[in-house]
């Protein structure tokens, strides 16, 4: 999932120095909400392993 937000971000950017602002806009959007989406992911499984008893490795 992090790939696809570096993905989207290249994307949004790549899209910007050509002057395709809406492009842009709208991939760094989309990078934004799959970034978050992935912190809340990766904050349940720490907080589920953690009250499971197992160790992040």
């Amino acid at each position: 999932m992090l790939g696809w937000t570096l993905m989207f971000l290249v994307i949004a950017v790549i899209a910007g120095l050509l002057g395709f602002s809406g492009i842009a806009g709208a991939a760094a959007g989309i990078a934004k909400i799959i970034f978050f989406i992935f912190v809340v992911l990766l904050l349940i499984s720490l907080v589920s392993n953690a009250l499971r008893g197992k160790s992040p490795r």
